[in-house]
């Protein structure tokens, strides 16, 4: 009992508390991630307004990569992997072995080098895209704001139609990353775009340790949450237990159950926010599951070389667990129509085990390790894929959804009244009153909207 005591105190002394870098929301340091100030609480309009919501559908971009211990080198092409031509508005990317999982990294000092290079290799492809787009010579047009123009600056804001309407426009964006955190190798970054950056709240982290002794970081979650106007969202990035062995993969099974129980987010200002990974309103399972396939390597490696995909997913072992709902009762997963993801020679796109004179001593037949399902209701998948970087002995898989937000209109309503005709009339009496009464009346005045 008391060494994994003694692992408890040493992940919880790792970890920290809650605290994830973010961009500073007026940072204009384009390589600045810092410990944001979460101490706010957010105004909660349903005790100002009455209100009604509309329900719009945002582009969300998902993707798990083991990269196996390999830093990335300055000059990687991030374009095939995050699909930049099909602009989405969040992106969540998630990493496994990001250093090597060797023991000065699981019990050592966090070393968050790493993380930061593939934070800005991201930051670069994202908006990249976005610099290429603007006129860097061009100076802005003048413009002469007249007293309405005047008025408006006076409202909350509300940036465009598009932070509303969820829609992608012309008009070119930047993205900022609202979350990075990092356990061990396991990293999670997410990401959106500037217009929606306002309308992001209670962002927060939780982390698992499944590793050594049931609870070192090596292997396990970690997990993102966050509020968009007023739908909650769940991430979770997931390493779980590896080995191509009879029975192991209900230590997999065991590490999900532990990281859907185990998983808790603070509280924070509202009390009414989701604490555990079911109770959000939209959750996404990332990662390098480990699940393999229950066939015999050689009749395995034959059905690869076929493209026999029904026939191998047939015996896949995540998939069985969806069907039996055990483990991941609840959970659902698209269409597979790409090869296994794992394992593949270093530089290549050769197999493990395939070339001659290169056998191994452990058997490491092809399989889906790298999965990403999603629970509950409001997404909807359009895509279900692979990437081509031949990085580390895993290929990247990545997802886009489409993912229902409850909007408040009150802001929109509340901007149209301060621009009307009835709001002049208030004004204008206001303004004719005498200087005595005025004083008495800012104290008092009220109206109905």
């Amino acid at each position: 009992m008391w060494p994994r005591l003694v692992a408890n105190k040493i992940l919880r002394k790792r970890l920290g508390s809650n605290n994830f870098v973010a961009d500073f929301p007026n940072s204009t340091d384009a390589n600045s991630l810092e410990i944001p100030n979460l101490g706010r609480p957010a105004l909660n309009a349903d005790s100002i307004f009455n209100h009604h919501r509309d329900t719009h559908n945002y582009k969300v971009f998902v993707s798990t990569w083991n990269v196996g211990g390999i830093a990335p080198s300055e000059d990687l092409d991030m374009a095939d992997w995050l699909d930049t031509p099909n602009v989405c508005d969040i992106y969540v990317l998630g990493f496994q072995e990001i250093v090597p999982l060797r023991a000065s990294n699981v019990l050592g000092s966090e070393n968050n080098k790493i993380s930061m290079k593939w934070n800005c290799l991201i930051r670069e492809a994202l908006n990249k895209k976005v610099q290429c787009c603007r006129g860097d010579d061009e100076d802005p047009p003048q413009i002469n704001i007249d007293p309405l123009e005047k008025r408006k600056n006076l409202l909350p804001p509300i940036k465009d139609e598009r932070a509303i309407e969820g829609t992608i426009s012309n008009t070119p964006q930047d993205f900022h990353c609202i979350i990075s955190k990092q356990m061990v190798g396991i990293l999670i970054s997410v990401w959106v775009r500037s217009d929606l950056r306002p309308y992001v709240r209670h962002p927060n982290v939780s982390c698992v340790g499944c590793g050594i002794m049931g609870c070192l970081g090596n292997k396990g979650s970690v997990s993102v949450r966050f509020q968009l106007h007023e739908t909650s969202f769940c991430f979770v990035c997931s390493h779980l237990a590896s080995g191509g062995r009879e029975g192991d993969e209900k230590h997999r099974n065991s590490d999900a159950s532990e990281i859907l129980s185990r998983t808790s987010f603070p509280r924070g200002p509202s009390l009414d926010l989701p604490r555990r990974i079911l109770d959000h309103d939209r959750v996404i399972l990332l990662g390098d599951l480990n699940y393999r396939i229950s066939l015999p390597e050689e009749t395995t490696r034959l059905l690869v070389n076929r493209k026999e995909w029904n026939t191998l997913l047939e015996n896949d072992q995540l998939r069985m667990e969806l069907m039996n709902g055990q483990a991941f009762e609840g959970w659902q997963e698209g269409i597979i129509k790409f090869a296994p993801t794992y394992k593949y020679c270093p530089n290549s796109n050769v197999y493990f085990g395939c070339l001659e004179g290169k056998k191994s001593e452990k058997s490491r037949a092809p399989a889906w390790c790298d999965r990403i399902i999603w629970y509950g209701e409001g997404l909807k998948q359009h895509l279900y894929g692979r990437g081509e970087a031949k990085l580390s002995d895993h290929r990247p898989v990545k997802a886009i959804f489409s993912a229902e937000v409850e909007v408040l209109q009150t802001l929109k309503g509340l901007q149209q009244f301060f621009l009307s005709e009835r709001f002049d009339q208030i004004t204008n009496k206001f303004d004719d009153m005498p200087s005595s009464q005025k004083f008495l009346c800012k104290s008092r005045l009220s109206f109905k909207i």
